[in-house]
């Protein structure tokens, strides 16, 4: 980059003295790939060389020139020199751009040559962060989920519940765009999502108005692998593991010409073993209600994921592209769970309870993709539509029985209870967008675009208990059909551009949304509908190459997604329900960054203070009655203060041990004297992440992660610490077209969910573990790469 800002740099000047300018494009011919520090030299008619230069990171070179008439050579080692037929330089066709030159390799006489690179875990920069997982040695046999886990500013708590920086307001995309797998389950979809299907993934703290405003904490874009190289390339992965972690799954390409066809499948048998305890205090009257919980449950899952396309290139700057994902899983839970219940004090046991929980649950999920990508002849301007389509469908049937002794044992038949629960949950989702980028002057940009998306989503729910006679009769309340609606539409433009060292940008963005609640059986509307408005600033200060920083703001909103507007419950827990609350409003969030990036020449120091004003912010509440039974359900809070402190860097001590470490700190003021007069709290936790990977030569390589989760005081108490660690490491196998990697994710099975929960009249400790040790052996095929 440097060197293409130089040569364009001196460009200007030339161009200024009756000079021109040569440009081009040096790639791979068969791979396509960009060959930087290419030789490009300019001769004159006498075969006397006049200028010269060498090309960047992407392959671009730019030489200027006097007007004349030249040929240009490019030589680049192990490739066959080109040059081009005599070239007239004119001030009417300057910059004369000779377009994409592809040089062929000049070792196709020996038997095999092999070129192996590695690219580094994680790049930073001031704008956003791309995570290269699969280099990524931790992330073999595992979930796309467990990805997310792995990431610097990423936690993932045992229910699959994603936060950055603290915050669970994060916005997920597939490939830039919505997707099934984050759907009805939010987050938690991503657990049925091989890792090896995926490419990097970039986070971004504070977007601009180029991005939806949905995400009060930022972006994580999870981007799909997709090859697009010369002829028949991809890669094969088996996995075995324990507990059962069975997988196969390819991602394959094949491109002739113009087309390029692209497959992805995955399947995974998994099973997920589940055990907790939870200890409550209930003061009901005059009475002090105990209960001691214990749970256990086992999940057993069959997924398969595919996704399959093509993309038709017209040329170079013009390409359509169709895909197609199918997803389906089908899972089989089982939990039991114990209930010892006590009066006044933990040793006078009133009974038991013993009650189980048996699910089958069914879900397909499609998506439909049409892209088309236009790249006009001047560098950096662009138009990208998008087309997509979304259904999914969900089929949970659940089967309870629950019965309770006295504390001999002795059966007590009048407390015996049978439920069934059947619950279909339906989404479509429409979505259109068009991004167009056009350059200003030399070093400005125009970005603007618009966004449409209209979702429909239903539930059927109905949860029957058999009464005396044998007879299920539906339960008050938990027979409905809920509707959701929405539709939300978007412009954008953003105006940027550069003076000296000082770049700077700033957009608006307007979203008007129109959505609609309905409870069919009882009648129930609840329609609304707004308009935003959602500025952006950024300014970027490089002091050098290696040396920049970066003051930005965002207006950012969460809106009221489906599970938490949904007032169904779920049952599996007699005693400690969850559901939605369909008279939420959004949370608006005003967030300001300041970020610092360092480049060495053996590694990256990155920073970044944060700031976020939100209001009316969506936080769960627990509230328990006078018999014990909690409920938790989400409210609006007037709002919250929170700022933090994010550290990371990578270094490489040795050429054999690289590390890289991050680190966060934030606290958060909140205000829920809304709810409750006294319901005000000061949250703050900090984390840390610290990874080392080694070399050790001959195709064996090392990694040891260490991960911790500070102590966090959460609204209605605290969120106690976690410490884990896992262990890697591979070897390069089949004349190194293999790779074999062994990991053990959470060596001591200390991954737990703890946690301390006080209100009015309760007391509620918690003990969970939801994902036991893991350990995975996995062997990465690759062909023709």
């Amino acid at each position: 980059m440097s060197f293409a800002l130089l040569f364009g740099f001196h460009g200007t000047i030339a161009q200024q003295q009756d000079k021109g300018l040569f440009q081009g494009v040096i790639l791979d011919k068969e791979s396509k790939i960009p060959l930087p520090f290419a030789t490009v030299a300019v001769y004159d008619s006498e075969d006397k060389i006049i200028e010269g230069g060498i090309t960047d990171d992407k392959g671009a070179f730019k030489i200027p020139i006097s007007f004349g008439t030249y040929t240009i050579l490019v030589e680049f080692m192990g490739y066959e020199a080109y040059k081009s037929d005599f070239l007239t330089l004119t001030r009417n066709n300057s910059p004369f751009d000779l377009g994409t030159i592809e040089l062929s390799s000049s070792l196709s006489q020996l038997d095999e040559v092999t070129v192996q690179g590695e690219k580094p875990l994680m790049e930073l920069s001031l704008d956003k962060r791309v995570f290269n997982v699969g280099e990524d040695l931790a992330n073999a046999g595992r979930t796309t989920s467990d990805i997310l886990m792995n990431l610097p500013s990423v936690t993932v708590d045992s229910q699959g519940n994603v936060r950055l920086r603290g915050s669970d307001n994060v916005r997920i995309l597939v490939d830039g765009k919505p997707s099934g797998l984050v759907s009805f389950k939010g987050s938690q979809g991503l657990q049925q999502l091989p890792a090896s299907m995926v490419e990097r993934i970039e986070i971004i703290t504070n977007p601009s108005a180029r991005y939806e405003a949905e995400g009060m904490a930022g972006v994580i874009n999870i981007i799909l692998k997709k090859e697009n190289n010369q002829g028949f390339n991809g890669s094969i992965e088996g996995i075995v593991g324990n507990p059962t972690n069975l997988g196969l799954s390819a991602n394959l390409n094949y491109r002739h010409k113009k087309i390029n066809w692209f497959i992805n499948y995955g399947i995974a048998e998994r099973k997920i073993i589940r055990e907790g305890s939870l200890y409550q205090e209930a003061f009901g009257g005059d009475s002090l209600l105990i209960t001691k919980q214990t749970v256990n449950g086992r999940l057993y899952t069959l997924d398969n994921n595919v996704r399959a396309g093509l993309d038709y290139y017209f040329n170079e700057k013009s390409v359509l592209t169709g895909s197609y994902l199918l997803r389906r899983s089908d899972a089989t839970r089982i939990t039991d769970i114990r209930y010892n219940d006590f009066l006044f004090t933990p040793e006078n046991q009133q009974s038991y309870s013993l009650r189980r929980q048996e699910e089958l649950e069914k879900e397909p999920n499609a998506e439909f993709l049409i892209t088309y990508k236009r790249s006009f002849e001047e560098k950096g301007h662009e138009l990208t539509t998008v087309l997509t389509f979304l259904d999914y469908w969900e089929n949970s049937d659940q089967v309870f029985t629950e019965n309770t002794f006295s504390p001999e044992g002795i059966p007590i038949p009048s407390r015996s209870l049978l439920q069934t629960s059947l619950n279909d949950e339906f989404e479509k989702q429409y979505l259109i967008q068009i991004d167009y980028t056009k350059p200003i002057g030399s070093e400005g940009k125009l970005e603007t675009g618009l966004r449409s998306s209209f979702r429909n989503m239903e539930n059927d729910f109905i949860v029957e208990e058999q009464d005396e006679q044998g007879n299920f009769n539906p339960l008050p309340g938990l027979d409905n059909i809920f509707l959701y609606q929405e539709n939300i539409h978007a412009l954008y433009s953003i105006l940027g551009n550069k003076s000296n060292k000082l770049s700077y940008q700033g957009g608006l963005r307007a979203e008007y949304t129109d959505v609609k609640t309905t409870l069919v059986r009882t009648n129930e509307v609840n329609p609304r509908d707004y308009l935003n408005l959602f500025p952006s600033a950024h300014m970027t200060y490089n002091f050098n190459e290696e040396n920049g920083l970066q003051l930005s703001y965002s207006r950012r909103v969460r809106r009221p997604f489906y599970n938490d507007l949904s007032p169904f419950m779920t049952f599996s827990d007699a005693r400690n329900f969850f559901s939605g609350n369909p008279d939420l409003d959004p949370e608006f969030t005003d967030a300001i960054e300041l970020g610092h990036i360092k480049y060495f020449e053996k590694g990256t120091v990155f920073s970044t203070l944060f700031y976020r004003n939100t209001t009316d912010k969506i936080e769960r509440i627990r509230t328990v009655d006078n018999e014990g039974n909690a409920t938790i359900r989400p409210e609006n809070l007037l709002g919250e203060q929170s700022f933090g402190l994010e550290f990371a860097t990578d270094y490489q001590i040795f050429p054999w041990w690289k590390i890289d470490f991050n680190m966060n700190f934030f606290y958060a003021s909140v205000d829920g004297s809304n709810i409750q007069g006294n319901f005000t709290a000061t949250t703050y936790s900090w984390n840390a992440r610290q990874n080392s990977r080694f070399n050790f030569g001959n195709g064996i390589t090392g990694q040891v992660r260490n991960n911790y989760e500070g102590r966090q005081r959460i609204a209605q108490g605290i969120r106690k610490g976690i410490f884990f660690m896992d262990l890697s490491g591979s070897k390069e196998v089949l004349k190194g077209k293999g790779t074999l990697v062994l990991n053990i994710a959470d060596i001591f099975n200390s991954r737990r969910d703890r946690y301390i929960l006080e209100g009015e009249g309760f007391f509620t400790e918690g003990n969970f573990l939801n994902v036991r040790r893991q350990i995975n052996l996995s062997l990465n095929y690759r062909i023709g790469q």
